[in-house]
């Protein structure tokens, strides 16, 4: 668990934004930009510069008054925070539409992250094959013998949601510590598993509703 320099929890709207300040940060320093500032990186991200000096004093001393920020320090400061110093290898259950666009969208080219074992039912004419990466496409009934041998404690679900439960306690089974469910269905975990949910829906439909609200304040000026 990450704490603050308080030793707090680390508020959570400000873990969601440490990827993009790592990513950030990495661009910076592709673009050659040795030093910045909360202004420019407020910019980047879509909020206000206090936001960002509010998160950063959390962890101490990130800049210098008068100097700003280092950025390949912060580049490296939040990669080792969101421990990308060494490779994340994941499983992926449900290789069906979404399922698929998961194992193509390459992780690795810009974090050490990648989906290295897949899983379907045997009804999937995929099980059995490798994609063109060479990612195997397992049946999930050898899911538990599998990750048995393999450093995975990673796992993408995305299969019905009827079935999302029964996945998640499958694979907890096999050694899963973290999950990202990408079904609406709440999963039930002990204590020590971390799930990050995203529901497609649910963020369409935010932003369905953040657009019209837009529109009528536009009409009403």
């Amino acid at each position: 668990m990450v704490v603050t320099k308080f030793n707090e929890v680390l508020p959570k709207a400000t873990a969601k934004r440490l990827p993009q300040y790592y990513r950030i940060f990495k661009q910076f320093v592709a673009d050659k930009v040795d030093r910045t500032n909360s202004q420019a990186i407020a910019a980047k991200l879509g909020v206000d510069s206090a936001t960002v000096r509010r998160d950063f004093s959390l962890f101490g001393e990130l800049g210098r008054r008068g100097y700003g920020y280092d950025t390949t320090a912060l580049r490296d400061f939040f990669g080792n925070l969101l421990g990308d110093s060494a490779e994340t290898n994941i499983a992926l259950v449900g290789v069906g539409n979404l399922g698929r666009a998961l194992i193509n969208y390459r992780f690795h080219d810009r974090n050490k992250m990648r989906i290295s074992q897949a899983y379907d039912v045997a009804g999937n004419p995929l099980v059995g094959t490798k994609t063109d990466d060479g990612i195997p496409i397992y049946n999930i009934s050898d899911i538990q013998k599998n990750l048995a041998d393999a450093n995975i404690e990673t796992a993408i679900i995305s299969v019905q949601s009827d079935r999302a439960q029964e996945v998640a306690d499958l694979l907890i089974a096999a050694g899963i510590k973290g999950i990202l469910n990408f079904t609406p269905r709440r999963l039930q975990v002990p204590e020590n598993i971390t799930v990050q949910s995203v529901d497609l829906t649910s963020e369409l439909q935010t932003l369905l509703f953040f657009m019209q609200d837009k529109k009528e304040t536009e009409n009403k000026l």
